[in-house]
């Protein structure tokens, strides 16, 4: 076998023709592979996969002006639904609060929600090796059937997923930063940007992160009244505080606690409710409250105040000190790049009617109104930017390592070829690491992402590829000097001998790698260096004994031809 192997070795890197075949075949598959990624979109990049969670949670936002009635209706829905999930151990329900903080919640505002019209709903799941079912792939597929019944219930409702972070917790996967001087502009744009999103394949829970401008009624106190009327304005607030929000009017002892108990008086819920939404309905609501003066005459609230209708206060958010509002989606199983890219484009082709739109940098936008001249700027954020800096940051890590080893290697050997030589070896091993996510692709039932592990895994392979080629030159070099042996004979007997132990090393690496391959975050990882091992031995045992053949290694070992 052995002697085998070296004369095969030793006929194709004398062949001029197989040696043309080996590079051209190569660069082929290096070509390739490449292509695998873009524009054909075979491997599919991410920063991370999905996690395979314990829980998650479905956060519930209503029309703002929803009552808490209205929102109890909504989630009552999704309760229902996640009921005929038999993976599904307990569910809680926050009604007009968030839930206690995590690690998702942090970041997304849970803490902020503190309104009728909001509320939240966490899930706890059996255990991730008791089931068979990913939560994730579970979000996917209870996601189009609870917003199909139970989002339409009220108009403006959305209904989004939230799971913990298999990384860093970002707002959402794509998140649309739209900033600019004029409220209302920016209302308008980021409307418009939320519709493209929803007509985006991939993009689903949309959501524009600003508050709904609805009708209100004010309350208005005519002290003339007031005055005459023999009543209070104190008596008036409380009321009507009493009425609708409830006020603490005693107190009781307790054998068993040693505070008093508060007793609370309120209107019951269908004497609260109105009617209608109309300016009528609030009058006759407001005129069954009555208040007592002193000489003892009942007088109606509406004969005391004024009833006018106005528009809501939308919050204003700002971001360093810039007035801006968010526009977020979630990904459905797919890399948030992509989607990113199409309502990029479909943005740019689309608000020209009104915008003349410049681009900044890769992806963001500015957007100038044709008849305001009022500026916007789109800023793209969430885990698209946090991909765009692991990856350029990655990037960055992996030539660092390339130029590191090939200054090491000129010092070592005195020679930019032989350097050359052991840098692309080391390089080749990126085609296994393409190859090997679209084969994972292939049997598994997800999406096999090419993610920031996977791209760790590359890294690793660099030292572990150059100690291959380090081998096999360092005893090439011993073979022609020592044994004087020809070029030919020494590369082929070097590669042969030195097969050995680099299997055993491939072997060993390989093995280990399996227990990540199976892992939802760690799996990239894995399977680069499974992969990536394979294709660094083929580079070591067949591509570089071609490129140390057609190199003046005589020269460059500095021997005496």
């Amino acid at each position: 076998m052995f002697k085998k192997f070296e004369n095969a070795v030793k006929k194709g890197i004398e062949s001029s023709t197989q040696r043309k075949f080996i590079l051209f075949a190569t660069l082929i598959a290096f070509i390739l592979s490449v292509l695998m990624i873009a524009p054909s979109k075979m491997v599919l990049a991410k920063m991370l996969p999905g996690k395979n969670n314990d829980t998650f949670t479905i956060y519930t936002t209503l029309a703002n002006g929803s009552s808490v009635e209205q929102t109890k209706h909504v989630t009552d829905c999704v309760v229902g639904e996640i009921h005929k999930e038999s993976e599904v151990l307990d569910i809680e329900v926050f009604l007009g609060m968030g839930a206690p903080l995590d690690f998702a919640g942090l970041i997304k505002g849970s803490h902020f929600k503190n309104s009728e019209h909001e509320a939240e709903i966490v899930l706890n799941l059996t255990k991730k090796h008791d089931r068979s079912e990913p939560s994730y792939m579970m979000v996917q597929r209870i996601r189009p059937l609870i917003i199909k019944n139970c989002e339409s219930i009220y108009e403006d409702t959305v209904i989004t997923f939230v799971e913990p972070p298999a990384g860093p917790p970002v707002l959402a996967a794509v998140v649309a930063e739209i900033y600019g001087s004029d409220a209302d502009g920016i209302r308008e744009l980021a409307n418009r940007v939320s519709e493209v999103f929803k007509r985006t394949d991939g993009l689903v829970d949309v959501d524009v992160m600003q508050d709904d401008i609805y009708d209100t009624y004010e309350i208005q106190v005519n002290s003339t009244k007031i005055a005459r009327s023999g009543v209070s304005v104190k008596q008036l607030n409380e009321i009507i505080y009493l009425a609708f929000e409830g006020m603490e009017i005693s107190v009781k002892n307790s054998d068993v606690y040693n505070d008093q108990i508060s007793i609370y008086l309120s209107l019951s819920r269908e004497s609260k409710r109105f009617s209608s939404k109309e300016l009528s309905s609030v009058r006759a609501k407001l005129s069954s409250l009555k208040l007592m003066n002193a000489q003892g005459m009942m007088i109606p609230i509406t004969e005391l105040v004024s009833i006018v209708p106005k528009k809501s206060n939308p919050l204003i958010m700002s971001k360093n000190l810039h007035q801006m509002t968010n526009v977020v989606a979630e990904t459905d199983m797919v890399s948030q790049v992509y989607p990113l890219m199409e309502a990029r484009n479909v943005i740019i082709d689309t608000f020209s009617d009104k915008y003349l739109i410049e681009k900044i940098g890769l992806f963001n936008l500015t957007l100038t109104d044709k008849e305001s001249k009022n500026v916007y700027t789109l800023l793209w954020d969430g885990e698209m930017e946090v991909t765009l800096d692991t990856f350029v940051e990655l990037g960055a890590a992996f030539i660092a390592a390339l130029v590191l080893i090939f200054l090491l290697m000129v010092i070592y050997y005195k020679s930019y070829t032989l350097s050359g030589i052991i840098l692309l070896g080391s390089f080749l091993s990126i085609i296994g690491v393409i190859v090997g996510h679209w084969i994972m692709d292939i049997f598994t039932t997800d999406t096999f992402f090419l993610t920031a592990t996977s791209l760790i895994g590359f890294i690793a392979l660099i030292g572990i590829s150059s100690r291959n080629s380090l081998l096999l030159i360092d005893f090439t070099k011993s073979l022609m000097d020592e044994k004087e042996m020809s070029k030919a004979d020494a590369i082929a007997h070097a590669a042969a001998t030195r097969a050995k132990p680099i299997f055993l090393t491939a072997a060993a690496i390989i093995l280990a790698s399996t227990l990540l391959a199976g892992d939802a975050v760690f799996g990239g990882l894995g399977v680069a260096l499974i992969f990536g091992t394979i294709a660094a031995v083929v580079a070591s045992l067949i591509v570089v004994p071609v490129l140390l053949y057609n190199a003046d290694l005589e020269r460059h070992f500095n021997l005496d031809k």
